[in-house]
């Protein structure tokens, strides 16, 4: 079987400001989702989905593409999206699910699922490098949202990223003299990302707030020094607590921390990130915080 693969991502700044066209700094991780492929000219027109979680067995589908439909699963849902990923697919290559070949495809997720670090991204870009198709598109009427993870995961590598007046992105050199101070703990309290973006949607914004983290980001890129960099940080936890009007998560959880502690992505749930101190182990395990990642395990730059 031929392979692709595509890594996970981390956003460090401007969460959901994103959908309005903040600037966005995002990095790419070092687990991300693989996705194998063979073909069989056998006249069935048969799509035989196999996905893996660290390479354990989660979701079997086996899809008829002619008439688009679901002979067999074991997750009925689950098989429901990845139908309507494939037809979507199949409308934009000029390829792919175009004769009658019965198409073996797998995929390994190679990260916790509840880690939030991109398992429906990483396969939209999988899924468009192998039909060579736009994967911002297939996102777009797949999924939905900014597209900053799909340009970590085409590029693979960080970024800076504007989802408007349309989508644009560079790859940037984020190489931190502190990143080795630098460390990200998972909360593991999945949030529903879309549940966020509506109650986000729901507010009213200026764009001069939106260019407030457009200028954060600028600067996050030039820091130099980790008390820059931690108040910066700070800053920006507090515009976004002051805009949705809830608490910080150090508000919440670490009130005591004494060190700046940012959310990432979806307030409230994956990660979060912080820097080290005297006996910062410790202190995240005895809150019940356990999987606490250095940048060199986590991040891939």
């Amino acid at each position: 079987m031929s392979a692709i693969f595509s890594p996970g991502k981390l956003m460090l700044t401007s969460e959901y400001f994103a959908i309005d066209g903040a600037l966005v700094l995002a990095v790419p991780t070092r687990l991300g989702q693989e996705f194998f492929f063979e073909e069989k000219d056998d006249h069935q027109s048969l799509i035989l989905w196999e996905a893996l979680h660290q390479n354990k067995p989660w979701l079997k589908a086996v899809i008829n593409y002619k008439n688009w439909q679901i002979l067999e699963t074991n997750i009925p849902s689950s098989a429901e999206f990845i139908l309507k990923t494939l037809k979507n697919v199949q409308q934009l290559s000029t390829t792919q699910f175009r004769n009658d070949f019965t198409y073996h495809l797998k995929t390994n997720l190679q990260f916790p699922a509840d880690f939030g670090l991109g398992s429906s991204s990483t396969l939209m870009n999988n899924l468009a490098e192998w039909a060579e198709i736009d994967p911002f598109h297939l996102n777009a009427i797949s999924l939905g949202g900014s597209g900053y993870d799909i340009a970590v995961a085409k590029e693979k590598s960080a970024v800076l990223f504007q989802s408007k007046p349309e989508i644009r992105y560079e790859k940037v050199d984020f190489d931190p003299p502190f990143k080795n101070e630098l460390i990200f703990i998972h909360l593991n309290q999945k949030q529903d990302s879309r549940e966020g973006i509506n109650f986000y949607k729901s507010k009213n914004k200026s764009p001069e707030l939106v260019n407030e983290f457009s200028n954060i980001t600028k600067k996050i890129l030039l820091c130099n020094e980790l008390e820059n960099f931690s108040e910066l940080m700070m800053i920006h936890e507090r515009k976004i607590a002051d805009f949705l009007d809830i608490p910080t998560v150090k508000e919440k959880i670490f009130p005591d921390c004494p060190v700046f502690v940012k959310s990432l992505g979806a307030w409230g749930g994956d990660f979060v990130m912080s820097a080290k101190f005297g006996d910062y182990k410790d202190y995240f395990w005895e809150k019940g915080f356990t999987t606490v990642f250095e940048w060199s395990d986590i991040i891939n730059l």
